[in-house]
């Protein structure tokens, strides 16, 4: 695995979390926490984690399977307020790299 070099200054200091998403980025793993992120923020902001069977994230969009057709009902009513809260969870949180091309914010939700 082949690492982009990058030069600290010795006589700069910096935080453990300064250099944190430096090291998840220089290493390509942000694609996979950003997509860990996703999945989070919507245990989070839906409060579906015991109904949520599938989680899967494509291009923008976030693909819900849940187990409760009245949940999914309830839950799709409230659809494009649940995309803003979850992407306002994503921006607020430190690591999520919103440049990712892969795995950026969500653009659209489908629950089934």
């Amino acid at each position: 695995m082949a690492f982009k070099s990058y030069k600290v200054s010795r006589r700069k200091y910096a935080s453990v979390g300064e250099l944190a998403p430096l090291a998840i980025r220089l290493m390509g793993l942000s694609s996979g926490l950003n997509e860990h992120k996703i999945y989070k923020a919507w245990d989070k902001v839906s409060n579906a984690s015991n109904y949520t069977v599938n989680k899967y994230y494509r291009n923008g969009v976030l693909y819900c399977t849940l187990s409760s057709s009245v949940v999914r009902s309830a839950l799709f009513r409230k659809k494009d307020l649940l995309v803003d809260l979850i992407n306002s969870e994503l921006v607020r949180d430190q690591m999520f790299n919103q440049k990712d091309k892969k795995v950026g914010l969500v653009k659209t939700l489908i629950l089934k």
